[in-house]
């Protein structure tokens, strides 16, 4: 019986005697675009491309035993490449569930499960080089305990009416965006496999970008440039990965985009367009690369 080995998130995964495999196929483990081999292939192929497999495609080349190419070798491009971000949804789509997502939070309690529902659909619409099919795998009832407990604080402290209190909930509500941005870097995947990645910025470096982007509004036109700064942070925080996440856009980048999209957007009808041009932008601005390569 052939022994099978397929990739998922850079590594091989195997040996897999044939019938186990069938069965990762038909649980949707190995879908038609993961790189699969097996004794008698040149290389890796996309399991599409195998007959009788998942479908699709001529046969693979056969050529003499031996063991599986190296991952990271020529035979295996996934995970290892660069290139820049993309995003991809239709206007009516996002106009829908948008709007699902904005009338639905003004009843409070639904917004755990909106949120989730709604980066289940957001998250497959970005594309990333190497990293096929992206998803999201968080569970809505892990941001219950953070969200009510927020809303049972704010309801407490705007009773007492103090200040001091004021101050204290806007710091609570940093760190809960912290956490909330650790959790959904976490739960980030790829091909229904964990991508393993963690963001590891400090709560302290956090919450300085944020007072200084607050501070920055003052300058009318240096919020952008701190905006700038703080996704390069973000993207040097994101660990797991192989490759260098790197963010390219400037201050005078995002300056003029942010007014000429606020203009656009005092419209009301082209707020669709203008949110899919502005995460194209930012999305083709981030960058993959091979650690090293951007600064040989």
């Amino acid at each position: 019986m052939a022994s099978w080995f397929y990739a998922s998130e850079g590594k091989q995964q195997g040996p897999f005697p044939e019938g186990q495999f069938r069965d990762l196929v038909a649980q949707g483990v190995v879908r038609p675009d993961t790189l699969v081999w097996t004794e008698g292939m040149a290389g890796w192929q996309k399991a599409a491309e195998i007959p009788g497999l998942v479908g699709g495609g001529g046969a693979p080349p056969m050529m003499p035993a031996g063991g599986p190419p190296m991952m990271g070798g020529g035979g295996y491009a996934g995970g290892g490449g660069g290139g820049s971000l993309a995003v991809d949804f239709g206007i009516l789509e996002f106009t829908w569930r948008t709007l699902v997502l904005v009338i639905g939070s003004c009843f409070i309690i639904p917004v755990p499960w909106l949120f989730v529902w709604y980066m289940n659909w957001i998250v497959p619409c970005v594309k990333v080089p190497g990293r096929p099919n992206l998803s999201f795998t968080g569970s809505a009832m892990t941001l219950v305990p953070w969200f009510f407990g927020f809303i049972v604080l704010a309801i407490a402290i705007g009773l007492v009416g103090s200040q001091l209190l004021s101050n204290l909930l806007f710091i609570v509500q940093i760190v809960l965006y912290w956490l909330l941005l650790k959790w959904m870097v976490a739960n980030l995947a790829s091909n229904g496999q964990p991508l393993g990645l963690s963001f590891t910025g400090s709560i302290w470096a956090y919450i300085g970008w944020n007072l200084l982007f607050a501070i920055s509004i003052i300058t009318i036109i240096g919020w952008a440039w701190v905006a700038a700064a703080q996704m390069r942070w973000f993207c040097r925080s994101i660990e797991g990965t192989r490759r260098e996440i790197v963010f390219k856009g400037s201050g005078l980048d995002i300056l003029w985009r942010g007014i000429v999209a606020a203009i656009l957007c005092s419209l009301i009808i082209p707020i669709p367009w203008v949110y899919r041009w502005i995460m194209n932008w930012f999305a083709s601005q981030t960058v993959l690369a091979p650690r090293g390569s951007l600064g040989a």
